[in-house]
């Protein structure tokens, strides 16, 4: 019998136990110990589990929900404003520095431009979780590094698009104005359209067997991602847009019935399909190859360094003018926080030949390094439930006590 069907479920089951031992004393995110326990029961560790085309698909179809889930969290509105343009100005400062910072590493101009677009990338399904649990996810703190991270997810993948796509850059983008001009039209008709009938029928089939709002997210997702494909375009683009044209179908509803469709949705992301392509990551990430070659190996903190001048300097500047240090300190370090976006990439770069085993492997090595050092670092000195006055909401919270400290969650 193939071990792969216990052992996967099993180190997902016991990632979240982990952390919530080491939690007492870090603030870890749970997608260290997932990638971590992957690496043990892979092939580079205890050789228990080998990677399958089978767990390989559903690798990708945890990948989908992750950027699913992480376009559901974005509030279009937010974006507008001044906080929407630090945030757009900001990248292209990061993609900036990005190409200066890829000239080190890379050997070819392809490598570059794929190095490049790694390092522009902010985890928002990894920090939303965590912003939450720390209470900082509401007020202009919350606000700008949401609209950083909104950033930092979608225009990455609009460059993959157009410069990883296989075509000309010019192809490219013109097969990706076709996406954006189908998802335009979605979003018309979602804030137009009458949805009574869906409002209707989500009510009717909350709570039995049909669950239609459940069935028509997934839908939505499967629609906008076969589009994607089918037009050559990065299927995570298209994840990414169905979460956020999700949150548009479904909202003015009854809120209670929007945190219930909520809640199940984040049941079915990140209960089975995320933990998956974590665990998987840790299984195929070549670990004996990163450590049988020093120069490799040292690549990695090297590259988590440049995430954090990449990204965190725009990020330190994210904040409206008059944000005390420790708020700029904290922003920079969570909009530098990134992993799942550079996994892609790092795939596409040596399924393309553009990069080398070896440097995709130091690309995700300092992601992760990145994921297990920032969010931790960013939270040090913070109350995690100190309330800030601006975000408009009276009520004081009681600090955290040292067994309510996030625990940190996925991308």
């Amino acid at each position: 019998m193939d071990s792969t069907i216990l052992i996967v479920p099993l180190a997902a089951v016991v990632a979240p136990l982990l952390a919530a031992i080491v939690r007492r004393v870090l603030v870890v995110p749970l997608i260290v110990f997932e990638i971590g326990l992957g690496m043990l029961v892979g092939p580079d560790g205890l050789g228990w589990v080998a990677n399958t085309e089978l767990l390989d698909m559903l690798s990708n179809l945890g990948l989908a929900m992750l950027f699913f889930m992480a376009g559901n969290e974005i509030d279009p509105a937010s974006m507008k404003g001044r906080v929407g343009s630090r945030a757009l100005g900001g990248w292209f400062v990061s993609a900036a520095i990005a190409v200066a910072g890829a000239a080190i590493l890379a050997d070819s101009f392809q490598a570059a431009v794929i190095i490049a677009i790694a390092l522009t990338g902010t985890a928002l399904g990894t920090i939303t979780p965590i912003l939450r649990d720390a209470g900082l996810n509401r007020g202009p703190l919350g606000n700008a590094i949401s609209a950083a991270g909104a950033v930092g997810e979608f225009a990455p993948l609009v460059a993959i698009s157009v410069f990883l796509s296989g075509r000309q850059p010019i192809a490219g983008a013109l097969t990706l104005l076709l996406f954006l001009g189908v998802a335009a039209i979605a979003f018309l008709v979602a804030e137009r359209g009458q949805r009574r009938w869906l409002q209707r029928m989500v009510s009717v089939t909350l709570h039995t067997s049909g669950q239609f709002a459940v069935r028509f997210v997934i839908c939505l997702l499967a629609a906008l991602v076969a589009l994607a494909l089918a037009l050559g375009i990065d299927f995570l683009l298209g994840a990414f847009t169905a979460g956020m044209l999700a949150k548009v179908v479904l909202r003015d509803g009854d809120p209670d019935e929007e945190r219930v469709i909520e809640a199940k949705l984040e049941s079915i992301a990140f209960g089975f399909f995320v933990p998956v392509f974590f665990v998987t990551t840790g299984i195929s990430f070549p670990l004996s190859t990163l450590l049988e070659q020093p120069r490799t190996l040292s690549l990695v903190p090297l590259i988590a360094l440049l995430m954090l001048l990449v990204r965190g300097v725009p990020g330190f500047f994210a904040p409206a003018r008059g944000a005390s240090l420790s708020d700029r300190r904290t922003s920079a370090l969570f909009t530098a926080t990134t992993l799942p976006l550079v996994i892609a990439i790092a795939k596409i770069g040596t399924h393309s030949g553009a990069i080398s085993e070896q440097l995709a492997a130091a690309l995700v090595g300092g992601g992760m390094l990145s994921v297990l050092l920032f969010p931790m670092l960013a939270l040090l000195g913070r109350d995690a439930g100190t309330h800030d006055p601006r975000d408009g909401n009276d009520e004081v919270k009681r600090p955290a006590g040292p067994q309510e400290l996030p625990m940190g969650a996925h991308e």
